[in-house]
């Protein structure tokens, strides 16, 4: 059954995370009509598994990162046969923002420039000059801590909130690094240091990455939500969106979406913004094909679902005999280093890695992570000796940039699918040998780091198979049509009044954290949509 068409929307955004909070309030506070379709539900903080003790049993099954061990009703598996890696992503009113660490780095320059820097990728269309005046408005917006000066990046770059205390682990960590002669800055976080709007002073609770009960981080449903629906956004919750509907004109025209009891509706709108993601993009657009566009929407190119970018993470735990508060947030970053994110002539790869120093987790994790000691270590009184370690912890953990190959791409599973009979997508991943070059040689700066900080023991991971959650390039923009998907706002080539504005549209991933430039980002296509509102048909 198709339940009649609602009103019709100016804008209809397909997913409520950070892209389409941003997109969603930007469009509402300047008098757009906007609906926004989230197949996620509201959270509550007090619903965090941090609110409990047992919260590190309980982000193994109904919190875990992964949607294929989660397997919640909003969440649709993922077809990994043929992946080196397991994509994470939350579906909730915020996305995935809600298990992100809130760490918020921006591209950089040379981000921009690979293919003319480093004859490998492509060049961006635009420049990191060109996107400064939004990731400046993005940082006044959220609230953003963080420490101007830091060079690696070009002068005048400050932050709204002063950053956060750098704690044992920062000092112990920052010593490793000034003994090393490596650059290292105080972290910069999307936690506020102090109250800041609709967000709390961060208590450092230390377990950012599944939901912060403070209501600190900056997750979407926090930073963005209240404004957006006070902007006069609405916001439809357990809606599963199947199909973008185009006309005979190849426009799109709305969507069509399932609620939780089967039922399918139409949402109509004079444009739609897609903001599911990396995955979740190419996804929608490939199951939107129709006579005007048989390969899959905005995909005349063959470049949707394609390059995509997982930032593999490498980490390496050291204990010191120093109890360093390791319990302590924010988890985030407490420093960062840009020491080796460029291309180095010296070494056997090109581009490189963002190392950053946070606490340990908890006193599983510590168990967790030294399991490769003699079983009588981890057996009997030891067991809580190695549970206590946790508070000498650090973890150093570094994103590594992924270049973008077509091999790599999200396409339809032949014989997976959701709750409702929508094919899954179908993940095509493999690590490049540059990539696994990069995972070596940072492990190893990050032992070396350990050493001359004074660890006692260290336990490398060279590729962590369900970390991070960046998900990247799969509909990236650029100036031709016959090699992007998007153009530089992220209007499709071929509908023009069809936008993308998550990590899909990145070209080449950088190693730093996106949820910043993805943000910033989100804004450009806004306020673009905004200005040029008449050529879209898009009414008041």
């Amino acid at each position: 059954m198709v339940s009649a068409p609602s009103d019709v929307a100016d804008v209809l955004v397909i997913g409520s995370g950070p892209s389409g909070g941003v997109i969603s309030h930007t469009l509402a506070a300047r008098g757009f009509r906007v609906v926004c379709l989230e197949q996620g539900d509201w959270v509550n903080p007090t619903d965090y598994p941090a609110n409990h003790p047992e919260w590190e049993l309980l982000i193994q099954k109904q919190w875990a990162h992964e949607p294929n061990v989660r397997k919640l009703p909003a969440d649709y598996p993922l077809d990994l046969t043929d992946a080196d890696m397991s994509p994470i992503m939350y579906n909730a009113v915020g996305g995935s923002s809600l298990f992100y660490g809130a760490e918020w780095p921006r591209l950089l320059p040379s981000d921009f420039r690979v293919r003319s820097l480093d004859g490998v990728g492509d060049d961006w269309p635009i420049t990191y000059a060109d996107l400064a005046p939004h990731y400046d408005a993005m940082d006044r917006f959220i609230g953003v801590s963080g420490l101007g000066g830091d060079p690696a990046y070009p002068e005048g770059l400050d932050y709204p909130l002063p950053p956060h205390p750098l704690g044992k682990v920062g000092r112990r960590a920052a010593a490793g690094m000034n003994a090393l002669g490596w650059h290292w800055w105080p972290g910069t976080n999307a936690i506020p240091t102090q109250k800041f709007k609709e967000l709390s002073q961060c208590a450092r609770w230390g377990t950012c990455e599944w939901g912060c009960p403070e209501s600190s981080k900056a997750s979407a449903d926090i930073a963005f939500w209240p404004h957006a629906l006070r902007s006069g956004a609405t916001l439809v919750t357990g809606a599963r969106v199947r199909q973008i509907l185009t006309g005979k004109d190849g426009r799109a025209e709305g969507a069509l979406w399932i609620d939780r009891e089967g039922v399918e509706h139409r949402q109509l709108a004079h444009s739609v913004v897609v903001c599911a993601n990396g995955i979740g993009t190419p996804r929608l657009l490939l199951l939107s094909a129709s006579p005007q566009h048989p390969d899959g929407l905005a995909n005349s190119s063959g470049l949707v679902g394609k390059n995509l970018m997982l930032h593999p993470n490498c980490t390496v735990t050291g204990f010191y005999d120093e109890d360093l508060e390791s319990w302590r947030g924010p988890a985030g970053q407490l420093i960062h280093s840009m020491e080796f994110y460029d291309t180095n002539p010296k070494h056997d790869f090109v581009r490189g890695a963002k190392m950053h120093a946070l606490p340990t987790p908890g006193p599983l994790s510590a168990i967790e992570v030294q399991r490769p000691l003699p079983y009588d270590d981890l057996w009997g009184p030891a067991i809580h000796d190695i549970a206590r370690s946790h508070a000498g912890g650090i973890l150093w953990a570094a994103n590594t940039e992924d270049l973008p190959e077509e091999s790599n791409r999200v396409t339809l599973s032949p014989d997976q699918t959701d709750s409702h009979g929508v094919p899954a997508p179908k993940i095509e991943y493999r690590i490049s040998e540059n990539t696994r070059r990069i995972l070596k040689f940072t492990v190893d700066r990050m032992q070396e780091i350990h050493e001359v900080s004074g660890a006692k023991r260290t336990f490398a991971v060279e590729l962590w198979v369900d970390q991070p959650g960046h998900l990247l390039g799969t509909a990236r923009m650029g100036n031709e049509p016959a090699t992007s998907v998007v153009d530089s706002y992220g209007r499709a080539h071929d509908v023009p009044n069809l936008f993308l504005a998550d990590g899909s549209i990145f070209v080449t991933s950088g190693s730093a954290n996106p949820t910043c430039t993805i943000s910033a980002l989100a804004l450009r296509v806004a306020e673009n949509i905004a200005d040029t509102a008449s050529e879209q048909k898009v009414t008041l």
